[in-house]
């Protein structure tokens, strides 16, 4: 009988169209995916929470800048503070920065067009728990499909919180210094631009997202013994 995974929530916006794909990859990876309403005050038991890709509250005013008062994003900041791993893609990402848990801004692409497309990044840090079954320098071919990534950082960003980087001539959107993701001071919270649930299987094109989702389930399940110790 095959053991449970930890659970990770799936935090669902109106607008939200990545979270089914988000939650199939991750039970791929070895989690048991929970979707979680926006409108919940509180998240269930989990061990991992991740902000999927979309266009919440389509995008109106600013991306993510409607979604961030959404009331579990209240728990979302109250499971950081206690350590919790929060993964933001695309337009979690952009939720993240815009509700202060990640620094910086996203802005349009310097293009002024959607891409949509694989691009490869290279790994900065593998010290993470979404970056533990990398390697540093590895390359991970993972796509992406945004309008609004260009990484804008704070002028003080500290180095090390670059996690991820668009490989040489890889970057698609005018990302500052090449920032594919970037983590928060403490390393528990993580937003990228590039879609890990869209590159879990070789027969998609690439597989190489899975090392990414799989070392957040370790982070999760680690979390959750540590929790029951």
């Amino acid at each position: 009988m095959r053991e449970r995974g930890p659970r990770i929530a799936v935090v669902v916006f109106p607008g939200s169209n990545d979270d089914r794909d988000a939650a199939w990859a991750l039970g791929a990876v070895g989690a048991e995916p929970v979707l979680v309403w926006h409108e919940e005050e509180a998240l269930p038991e989990v061990g991992a929470v991740v902000l999927p890709g979309g266009f919440s509250y389509g995008d109106y005013l600013r991306c993510g800048a409607i979604a961030r008062f959404s009331p579990v994003m209240r728990a979302v900041e109250a499971f950081t503070a206690e350590g919790g791993p929060v993964l933001g893609i695309c337009n979690g990402f952009q939720v993240l920065c815009e509700a202060g848990l990640l620094p910086g801004v996203l802005r349009p692409n310097t293009s002024l067009r959607f891409v949509c497309r694989d691009v490869e990044s290279r790994v900065e840090r593998a010290d993470t728990p979404f970056t533990s079954r990398c390697r540093p320098g590895q390359a991970l071919t993972i796509p992406v499909k945004h309008g609004e990534g260009c990484y804008v950082p704070p002028p003080d960003l500290d180095p090390e919180q670059i996690v991820l980087r668009y490989a040489p001539g890889q970057n698609p959107n005018g990302s500052e210094d090449d920032v594919a993701g970037v983590a928060n001071a403490d390393g528990n919270v993580l937003g990228l631009m590039p879609h890990p649930e869209h590159a879990v299987d070789p027969l998609l094109g690439s597989g190489d997202g899975a090392l990414l989702l799989a070392s957040l389930v370790d982070a999760a399940r680690g979390r959750v013994l540590a929790a029951s110790a």
